[in-house]
């Protein structure tokens, strides 16, 4: 049986597999830099960059959130938004599936 980290990793591997033009690397090294963050905030980071709607970065935040597991999120009230963060467990492993990937975005 496959420990939780190799089963997370793996996930993660497949998700920057299939970015195909850079924006779910993009959210994931913003995730990285802030650590915590909404997704209004997140959209306004990303579209400075990409062409994408705030329902696209929304969705892919919740499949980061739900699948990979790598994010938790919480709200202070029923009136704020959710704020997303990134366990710190899996810091080191963003970091290096990032570094060891093709990206497609130019800094």
């Amino acid at each position: 049986m496959s420990s939780i980290r190799s089963i997370i990793k793996r996930r993660l591997e497949k998700f920057i597999e299939l970015d195909a033009n850079g924006i779910r690397s993009h959210i994931l090294s913003v995730f990285l830099k802030l650590k915590k963050t909404t997704v209004d905030t997140l959209y306004e980071t990303i579209a400075k960059k990409h062409d994408v709607s705030r329902s696209a970065v929304a969705s892919m935040v919740g499949y980061i959130h739900s699948k990979l597991g790598i994010l938790r999120a919480y709200k202070e009230s029923y009136k704020m938004p959710i704020v997303y963060s990134l366990k710190e467990d899996y810091v080191d492993m963003i970091k290096s599936v990032l570094n060891s990937g093709p990206t497609t975005d130019a800094n």
